[in-house]
C-alpha cells in the first residue's frame, strides 16, 4: 500500500495537536512491511520529525512567518499538482487539513480526518463569516471516507454537515507525553495548586474556572492555580480576578517543555479540565499517565474519553464545578481512587493502536 499524506498542517504548526497525530500514525504505519509512506512538504516548519525518524516530510525545514506561510502555502499547492496529483502508483491519498486545492492522484482513495467541529458549533465567536465551515464541508463530501477522532465527533458531523454515517469511522488518538530528562516538580509554586492546561479562551472555559475557584474559600484558601502554556494572563482574565479578591499570586502563568509539564501534572491536587466542547481531550489522559485525579466537564466526547476516571461536572454550572474539585481535593479517598482509575483508562488510549486502525481504515477503504 502507497500512502502519502499532504503538506497542509505541517506549514502552519511548529508544535500542535494535528501535526503530532500525522508525525506519530505516519511513523507508526510505516513500520508495516507491506506499506510505504511519504508527507510530500516542500517546505515545512513542524518540528517533531528528527533525523531518526522512518518517515519525514520530503522537503526543507524553515521557520515561516504568517505571511510566508501563505506563499508557501500556494508553491506547495502548485508542486503537489506537478508531482503528486499525476502519479499512479498512490493508494491512499490523507489531507491533513481543510483546503480547497485538490491535489490528490486519480488513483488513490482520498481520507480526512475531522478533528472537531468547533468551528460549526462556535462560528459567532470564531469565524462569523463560516469561510473556514465552507471549506471544510467540501473538502468532508469530496473524501472518500472520513476518519473521527470521537464518537461525539462523529455524531456532529452527521448531524451539522449530513455525510452518511456508514463513510465515517471512529479511530481514538493516543498521547505520548515523555520527558526527556525526568520529572521536575515545579519550584515556584509554594502551596497545594489546581492545575490547568492549554489556552484559556472561548470554549475553553477558563473564565468558568476562575470563578468555581473564587466563590470558595476551600478552594482560595488552600489552593493556588497553575496555567501551564498558552500567553501570559489578559487585562480581562486580570480583572476578572480582582473582581473575586483572588491575588495575583494565587494564580500562577508557567510555561516551558515536556520535562515542566510532566512536573506540574505530578504534583498537582487536581487537574481540571473545563471545556465547554471538544474533540477528543488528551491533557486529561497525560494527567492520569502522571497519577494526577481529573476533574473535567460532562459534555461532547470528554466522558467517552475518560469513562468513570474523572469526577465529572457540567462546565456551564459553576456551583457544580466548584463542588466537583472540593471533593477531589478534600477526599484523599476520592483522589486515590480517582488516579487508580486513571492509571487504567489511559491504558486504552496509544498511538500504536490509532495507527493500527487507522491502517485498517485504509484497507477497508481499498476493498470498497
Amino acid at each position: 500500500m502507497k500512502i502519502i499524506f499532504d503538506h497542509q498542517i505541517f506549514i502552519p504548526q511548529r508544535y500542535g495537536g494535528i501535526s503530532r497525530y500525522f508525525y506519530e500514525i505516519s511513523n507508526r504505519i510505516a513500520e508495516y512491511p507491506d506499506c510505504t509512506v511519504e508527507i510530500f512538504a516542500p517546505i515545512y516548519q513542524t518540528e517533531y520529525f528528527g533525523k531518526d525518524c522512518r518517515v519525514r516530510p520530503l522537503g526543507i525545514k524553515a521557520s515561516l512567518s504568517r505571511i510566508m506561510q501563505g506563499v508557501v502555502r500556494v508553491v506547495s499547492n502548485g508542486l503537489s499538482r506537478m508531482f503528486v496529483t499525476p502519479r499512479h502508483d498512490v493508494d491512499i491519498f490523507h489531507e491533513t487539513y481543510y483546503g480547497m486545492a485538490d491535489n490528490c492522484p486519480s488513483s488513490a482513495k482520498r481520507v480526512i480526518t475531522v478533528y472537531d467541529m468547533i468551528h460549526e458549533k462556535f462560528a459567532q465567536q470564531i469565524d462569523q463569516r463560516g469561510r473556514v465551515e465552507k471549506i471544510k464541508a467540501q473538502v468532508i463530501r469530496r473524501a472518500d471516507h472520513v476518519i473521527c477522532i470521537s464518537e461525539n465527533t462523529r455524531r456532529d458531523l452527521i448531524e451539522l454537515v449530513g455525510v452518511p454515517e456508514e463513510k465515517t469511522t471512529v479511530v481514538y488518538l493516543g498521547y505520548s507525553l515523555v520527558p526527556k530528562l525526568g520529572v521536575v516538580k515545579p519550584a515556584l509554586v509554594q502551596k497545594p495548586y489546581i492545575l490547568f492546561v492549554g489556552k484559556r479562551g472561548m470554549y475553553k472555559n477558563f473564565e468558568g474556572l476562575i470563578r468555581a475557584y473564587g466563590s470558595s474559600l476551600i478552594l482560595k484558601n488552600g489552593y493556588s492555580i497553575v496555567c501551564f502554556g498558552d500567553n501570559g494572563f489578559t487585562k480581562r482574565e486580570m480583572s476578572l480576578m480582582r473582581s473575586l479578591e483572588i491575588a495575583p499570586n494565587q494564580v500562577i502563568h508557567i510555561s516551558g517543555d515536556d520535562d515542566v509539564l510532566a512536573g506540574v501534572y505530578t504534583a498537582a491536587a487536581v487537574f481540571v479540565y473545563p471545556s465547554l466542547y471538544e474533540g477528543f481531550g488528551i491533557p486529561p489522559l497525560e494527567a492520569m499517565s502522571f497519577g494526577c485525579p481529573v476533574a473535567c466537564s460532562n459534555t461532547s466526547s470528554l466522558p467517552e474519553v475518560v469513562g468513570n476516571a474523572a469526577e465529572l461536572f457540567d462546565p456551564a454550572d459553576e456551583t457544580a464545578m466548584r463542588k466537583a474539585i472540593e471533593y477531589v481535593v478534600s477526599s484523599s479517598t476520592r483522589s486515590s481512587t480517582l488516579i487508580e482509575l486513571g492509571y487504567e483508562r489511559c491504558k486504552q488510549f496509544s498511538w500504536e493502536k490509532c495507527a493500527t486502525e487507522t491502517l485498517n481504515v485504509y484497507k477497508q477503504v481499498l476493498q470498497g
